[in-house]
């Protein structure tokens, strides 16, 4: 474990770790938060929770943070809006701006760029709440006879397997839409890639991003829902993943340039599948805002290659910035 020097720790300032919030991922928040605070605060530095839920922007304001970690997941915090604010405050945060930040929150709009780039991801289709009731069911025969089955139907702004379903029969399709819709007006419906799971890591920005070692996941019956994710002991990881050179080297090659194409900076995470047919491998999302729990992808992918969670918490603190050419705090 790396120890900070005196002057290290006064740079980094009084330090705000933002956590909660208003989403419908506050409770794994809430742990990422936490443990964030306490590996700060056991390195020394100054830092204090703040919960935007309970808290208004004119506290935080008030608090005059030098920088925040944002341990903020899904809407109001790793959507760009959160982002936005500390810009016009002039805060430096962790992660991505405004733009990656909405972009990658949005997997419609991630699938968009990624396409345009020439990233693999699944072939998708969109059903928007709009649509009239009378071309509701030709429509979601098109998707069917288009995408195959089973397929993926999922809102495209949440995160954590929130309001996803697995179609195996067209006939529970509709009912699988109109549970996405509930989170959003816009669903997502994706190819589903019959295959090895896995999750790549990401710290830095620009030329300078790297991917950590890849993570492949092991859930009970191939299900890795929210409970599987963050609540039991059942799923299993292996980092780095069992993958041939080769391949380890294309997924990389292949999640730094998503990354780079969507301008994220400072740390993500990007989920991948491996096609057991015929081994390609298809991007499904990025997490800007990737969790630090004490089941999570990033911390373990950076134990891999010896880096503490305490030590990993402060690199990522370090990387703090504003992204809009602003100077500093007023």
């Amino acid at each position: 474990m790396n120890t900070l020097t005196p002057s290290a720790i006064a740079a980094l300032g009084k330090v705000g770790v933002l956590f909660g919030g208003r989403s419908a991922e506050r409770e794994v928040s809430l742990m990422s938060g936490n443990g964030v605070l306490q590996a700060l605060k056991s390195k020394g530095i100054d830092a204090h929770a703040f919960d935007p839920a309970e808290r208004s922007l004119g506290e935080l304001e008030a608090e005059r943070f030098d920088r925040v970690f944002i341990a903020l997941h899904g809407r109001y915090g790793e959507d760009g809006s959160l982002q936005g604010a500390l810009e016009l405050l002039g805060i430096p945060y962790t992660g991505s701006g405004v733009m990656a930040s909405s972009v990658g929150m949005d997997k419609i709009t991630t699938k968009i760029v990624w396409l345009a780039a020439g990233v693999p991801t699944p072939t998708y289709a969109v059903i928007d709440e709009s649509i009239e009731p009378e071309r509701l069911d030709a429509t979601l025969k098109n998707i069917v006879a288009d995408l195959g089955l089973p397929l993926i139907v999922k809102p495209p702004l949440e995160g954590s397997t929130i309001g996803i379903t697995k179609v195996t029969r067209a006939e529970d399709l509709k009912a699988a839409v109109d549970l996405a819709h509930k989170y959003d007006k816009l669903v997502l419906a994706e190819q589903f890639i019959e295959g090895r799971e896995f999750s790549v890591p990401l710290l830095g920005t620009g030329a300078q991003a790297r991917a950590l070692p890849i993570v492949e996941i092991v859930a009970p019956e191939g299900n890795y829902d929210y409970q599987n994710k963050y609540f039991t002991d059942d799923t299993q990881y292996h980092c780095p993943a069992p993958l041939d050179a080769a391949t380890t080297a294309a997924i990389q090659a292949d999640v730094e340039k998503a990354y780079r194409a969507l301008g994220c900076e400072g740390w993500s995470r990007i989920d991948v599948l491996l096609r057991e047919s015929d081994g390609r491998h298809f991007l499904l999302e990025v997490n800007t805002s990737p969790g630090m729990t004490g089941h999570s992808l990033v911390p373990m992918a950076a134990r891999a290659e010896g880096t503490s969670y305490e030590d990993l918490c402060v690199q990522i603190l370090q990387s703090a910035s504003l992204k809009a050419g602003v100077a500093g705090k007023k």
